[in-house]
């Protein structure tokens, strides 16, 4: 028997090995899973009673739509290959797919998993949507149906906002990178007024799950959270659910239920306003009753307490004064007279001409003095109607009006022009003219 090396050796088997075992379809559980700096794939497959080391290449690995974890069941398709310098032998795997579930519905519930353990489905940080937005962006196929259902919606709803397409990939190689690159310009898109979009709308129609994946890789969910505008995935039919769904601060069933969502109903806008119309007007008659009711309360007071119902009592005290000074004035002529007719009659009976010129001339100064008290007391009088009769017209509020002033009324009450803010409803009066303003501005003058 020829002795040969252990390198011939290795090389014989290798060469058997490699031509017996070209194509092979191994099922097995994963171990031992690394994915190595250079891009490469270390892995191992067992069964009940034996194990064989496995390595994927960098080149096929790209094309994977999962990552494999430590105990996954999987079906590898591949070559034996036999490492010569130790003499070690692996399966090289050109494709990967996972037993007994569809590689693109574990790769979803992969990601699926990551995503919600990163929290980039977390309610609490979902963007509310605008109630009235102004700008939105499209990102869908220019040539895609839901592009057209969208806009066919938009016009029945709601015209007061524009639209703007960024149109993408939705499907195939390089749609996902697309639809990316898509939301991130969106989303740091700036106008001339300096503001941005105020909604982002992601979307296409329906298809099959390989048709709808670009929605389903990483990449589009990375956007989509770091997206500071709001964002609404509208992709596929109502039963289809993706990753940008999920990541999404809002989902919508189809496109057009997404501009259903975004946008307000015009009719219901319009019944809105007519309600405030009426609740207004409603709100608008009560408040005028009640002011109604309160200027003729003042209307009231006013006539209680004028100038000319306490003249009319000043008046009426005087005339009671005038009648109470008549009656005095009375009775002391009466008293005189009496007091005149005793001494005439103690004149008759006692006869001394001295006494009766001594009462005569007591009585001329009693008259005398009398009158000269009487005309002072009606001078008196006269003098306080006077000045009451002034008082009046220096209080008469015709009279003290100037041209250009008025009070300022404000709740009921008489305010000074500080006391007023900007947008106080007020007003103001004179005795012939109310005017109803409104505070737009208010500034201080330096003196």
């Amino acid at each position: 028997m020829k002795v040969i090396t252990v390198s011939e050796l290795n090389n014989q088997i290798k060469s058997i090995l490699e031509s017996h075992f070209e194509i092979v379809y191994v099922e097995g559980e994963v171990s031992k899973v690394t994915y190595h700096s250079s891009g490469h794939l270390y892995f191992t497959i067992k069964d009940e009673k034996s194990a064989i080391n496995c390595a994927m290449w960098k080149s096929n690995l790209s094309k994977m739509k999962f990552k494999l974890k430590t105990g996954d069941k999987i079906l590898v398709y591949g070559a034996i290959n036999l490492y010569v310098p130790r003499g070690e032998y692996k399966l090289i795997a050109q494709s990967i797919t996972p037993s007994g579930i569809g590689e693109l519905q574990l790769a979803f519930e992969r990601l699926k998993e990551e995503l919600s353990k990163l929290g980039y489905f977390d309610e609490a940080i979902k963007k509310p949507l605008p109630k009235y937005p102004k700008r939105i962006a499209l990102i869908t196929s220019s040539t895609g149906a839901a592009l057209q259902d969208m806009l066919r919606i938009a016009k029945k709803r709601w015209l007061l906002a524009k639209f703007y397409l960024f149109d993408v990939l939705v499907q195939g190689e390089g749609a996902a990178l697309d639809i990316a690159a898509k939301i991130k310009k969106a989303d740091e898109y700036v106008f001339e007024d300096g503001k941005g979009f105020d909604l982002i709308i992601v979307g296409r129609g329906g298809g099959s799950k390989e048709d709808l994946w670009a929605f389903n890789e990483r990449v589009v969910a990375d956007a989509i959270y770091n997206a500071k505008t709001p964002i609404i995935s509208a992709v596929g039919h109502e039963i289809d659910y993706l990753i940008s769904d999920f990541v999404a601060d809002k989902r919508a069933a189809t496109p057009s239920n997404a501009i259903e969502i975004a946008l307000p109903d015009k009719n219901e806008i319009l019944m809105m306003i007519d309600e405030m119309i009426n609740s207004f007007n409603f709100r608008y008659e009560n408040i005028l009753h009640k002011k109604e009711k309160i200027i003729s309360h003042l209307v009231e007071l006013y006539e209680a307490n004028s100038i000319f119902k306490k003249l009319l009592e000043k008046q009426r005290e005087i005339e009671f004064i005038k009648n109470q000074y008549t009656l005095k004035i009375n009775s002391i002529f009466e008293k005189k007279e009496n007091i005149l007719i005793n001494l005439k009659k103690s004149f008759e009976v006692m006869s001394p001409l001295k006494k009766l010129q001594q009462k005569k001339e007591e009585i001329e100064f009693l008259k005398t003095n009398f009158k000269s008290i009487t005309s002072d007391i009606l001078k008196m009088k006269e003098k306080r109607l006077n000045s009451l009769k002034e008082l009046f017209e220096i209080s008469n509020p015709q009279k003290r009006e100037k041209d250009g002033f008025g009070e300022i009324i404000k709740n009921s009450k008489r305010v000074s022009l500080e006391e007023i803010k900007i947008d106080d409803i007020f007003f103001i009066e004179n005795t012939k003219i109310t005017i109803k303003a409104k505070a737009l501005d208010k500034r201080i003058r330096n003196v």
